[in-house]
């Protein structure tokens, strides 16, 4: 179920980073044309896909322990609630990871942007 909710996030993040270079290739075209190097834009779609990547993860993490916090506090029943803070910690690095594997292929089309076609663009 995990794996399957992290493929899910994976293409999500993906398709956000594809229409935002997609709709910024104007910007993305003059920031080539004033000096910026392909890698210095591969590096600016890589970081937005890990701040992503970071904020999905934190707001599924802190949901996710008040949820569990709450159910074990209705139920009650002489149970403790311990969060699995490695679990946890190993699942926030592991969105980082997912954060720069899903802006590959985005930040290689913006890498790849021909700054006459992009300021030509509209």
């Amino acid at each position: 179920m995990l794996a399957l909710s992290i493929l899910i996030s994976v293409f999500g993040i993906v398709n956000t980073l594809a229409l935002s270079v997609l709709e910024r290739q104007r910007e993305l075209g003059l920031l080539r044309a004033v000096g910026a190097s392909r890698r210095q834009v591969r590096r600016m779609v890589r970081y937005e896909s890990i701040l992503t990547a970071w904020i999905g993860a934190t707001l599924g993490l802190v949901l996710g322990v008040f949820l569990a916090w709450m159910v074990i506090r209705a139920v009650g029943q002489g149970l403790e609630f311990s969060p699995p803070l490695g679990s946890l910690t190993i699942h926030a690095a592991f969105a980082t990871v997912v954060g720069v594997l899903a802006a590959v292929l985005p930040a290689r089309r913006a890498a790849r942007t021909d700054v006459l076609v992009a300021l030509a663009y509209e």
